[in-house]
């Protein structure tokens, strides 16, 4: 066997084995419909008891728009808590929500 021939067939060997994925970006739509901007957004794992960064870093989200979310955290997770800092400086968690799934998620007024 070539050297060719025997890479091409540790790849394949590789590929096959079970549990051998690789993690991909979660991407959503995330929509605002409440009455105020928001200025700062951080996701966590449901199953991780700490935020991530601010995906906003310095921007924020006004009042009536949408923006897509990319989550490139490398976990293979579709359940996250999302917590978001409004421009009045309340706070609204929404816990539990399945990203994968919905492929979106909007905020509301309560």
């Amino acid at each position: 066997m070539n050297f060719k021939t025997a890479c091409a067939a540790m790849a394949l060997g590789l590929l096959a084995l079970p549990g051998v994925t690789l993690a991909e970006d979660l991407t959503f739509t995330l929509t605002n419909t409440s009455s105020y901007a928001v200025k700062a957004f951080f996701t966590s794992p449901s199953d991780v008891n700490q935020w991530e960064e601010d995906v906003f870093g310095d921007g924020y989200l006004p009042s009536g728009n949408q923006v897509p979310v990319t989550i490139a955290d490398g976990r293979e997770q579709c359940v996250y808590d999302l917590r978001f800092v409004l421009e009045d400086d309340s706070e609204f968690i929404a816990s539990g929500i399945d990203l994968c799934e919905l492929g979106e998620y909007t905020l509301q007024d309560k």
